[in-house]
């Protein structure tokens, strides 16, 4: 089935505007794009973890999210997502639910790369059908730019700052679409979203000759 993206478009949006995200920021974009993946006639159980997009979208009693949503701590969208899934089929095999319903986890890097990481590994090596969605910074932007595991090798961070005694982050970015492979989830992973763009301070700023460090 090819995509026709004059067609997606003109599907509903099920992220209502004015919520509080910053103007010109990708996440709100990203996330428009991922549900429009759904069709019209799905119901959707969306999930977050603790992020800017959260809190810009969801502060109680107010919401943009136009499908059920679930806030969750930083380190568990994995495992809310999978038990929700879980009781979803329960109750359809008990014949308590007719409808057919998605369900999809949103997580930026630090709840996905690091805090977020075990929920996720278990939710992926159990199987459990859903779509997780990794939008990758590449840095923990939401508190002030310190790096994460998937912040890039000599990248200039509040926490790797790149200077004469340290070039920048001195690990490599977590390959984290080969840990999901690992874990024999029935569906290939794609690649994170990633937000990484000339105006963002963690680009990788590799010198040609990393400075010599002083004894």
């Amino acid at each position: 089935m090819s995509y026709n993206l004059k067609e997606e478009l003109q599907k509903e949006d099920r992220l209502s505007g004015g919520h509080r995200m910053c103007a010109g920021c990708g996440s709100p974009i990203a996330v428009r794009t991922v549900l429009r993946a759904l069709n019209p006639e799905d119901h959707a159980v969306v999930c977050s973890a603790t992020s800017c997009l959260e809190v810009s979208t969801f502060m109680y009693p107010y919401t943009a999210w136009k499908d059920s949503f679930i806030h969750n701590a930083f380190e568990n969208a994995g495992a809310t997502m999978s038990g929700v899934e879980t009781a979803y089929k329960a109750m359809k095999k008990r014949g308590k639910i007719d409808e057919t319903w998605k369900f999809i986890a949103f997580g930026g890097d630090g709840g996905t790369y690091d805090i977020g990481f075990q929920s996720l590994s278990g939710a992926m090596e159990r199987g459990h059908d859903m779509v997780y969605v990794c939008y990758d910074n590449e840095a923990y932007m939401n508190t002030g730019i310190q790096r994460s595991s998937s912040t890039p090798h000599f990248a200039d961070t509040t926490t790797t700052p790149y200077g004469v005694a340290v070039p920048g982050k001195l690990q490599q970015k977590k390959n984290l679409t080969k840990i999901m492979v690992a874990t024999a989830s029935p569906m290939p992973p794609r690649p994170p979203l990633s937000a990484t763009s000339p105006t963002f301070p963690t680009r990788p700023t590799r010198p040609s000759t990393p400075p010599a460090r002083p004894f």
